[in-house]
């Protein structure tokens, strides 16, 4: 099995600016994408970006210029840098892996979520 431990929750100013971590360790035979959904009080989850084993990056359309993922293929960690900080950030962050536990192993997981609060 897979564990995504995720780190990096704060309460920031806006303006201001916070890295978020995620760490997958277990079964891992390869990732193929990694990266950190959010979810604000009443709205859906959506994604806010991700990285493929490639190396390609999507980011929503609301972080773009603002925030970088980026990847340690080395660690199998990914890190999500959070700049220029909006109220309308705040939300729970999970960090998602979808992961080759073998060859032929496929499966998508996800952490127990990280609490941004930007305050104004």
């Amino acid at each position: 099995q897979v564990q995504l431990v995720e780190s990096g929750r704060g309460l920031v100013q806006a303006g201001g600016f916070l890295r978020l971590s995620c760490v997958a360790s277990g079964s891992i035979f390869s990732i193929h994408a990694m990266g950190w959904y959010r979810q604000a009080q009443g709205n859906q989850r959506e994604l806010v970006a991700r990285v493929l084993n490639g190396g390609s990056r999507n980011y929503a359309d609301s972080v773009k210029g603002r925030f970088t993922i980026s990847r340690d293929n080395a660690k199998n960690t990914v890190y999500l840098q959070m700049n220029s900080l909006k109220p309308e950030d705040t939300g729970v962050y999970y960090c998602n892996a979808l992961v080759y536990s073998g060859a032929y192993r496929l499966n998508d997981y996800w952490g127990q979520g990280t609490q941004v609060t930007v305050s104004s």
